[in-house]
């Protein structure tokens, strides 16, 4: 059975940090690029940042680029996304699936459940 189990989320202040972990497994981890992904409420689903199979290459989106971090640990099966200076408008539920990494996310194959992160004070 595949499995993309998202942690980490909760409730942070403005500028606040947090960091998402999601573990992955019933697949063959390292011959996938990863991707964080993020629904709010009223807005389209949006690609935050992902990493390719290798943990070579990155993309983050402009709203989050020199706030958010993607990197992998591929023995421990997992992807994290430590995420700095938290504003409202972060404020979604984040999922992480499989993906395409190139100009943008492309969510493909396998979807995990979300975590939900609400920024406010």
């Amino acid at each position: 059975e595949v499995q993309l189990q998202a942690s980490g989320g909760g409730l942070v202040q403005p500028g606040g940090s947090l960091r998402l972990s999601c573990v992955a497994s019933g697949f063959t981890f390292d011959d996938y690029g990863i991707g964080w992904f993020r629904q709010a409420p009223g807005k389209e689903r949006e690609g935050v940042s992902c990493i390719t199979s290798s943990g070579g290459s990155t993309y983050s989106a402009g709203s989050v680029k020199g706030r958010f971090t993607i990197s992998r640990d591929n023995a421990k099966s997992t992807v994290y996304l430590q995420m700095n200076s938290l504003k409202p408008e972060d404020t979604a539920v984040y999922y992480c699936a499989t993906a395409d990494v190139g100009f943008g996310c492309l969510e493909k194959d396998y979807r995990g459940q979300g975590t939900l992160v609400t920024v406010s004070s």
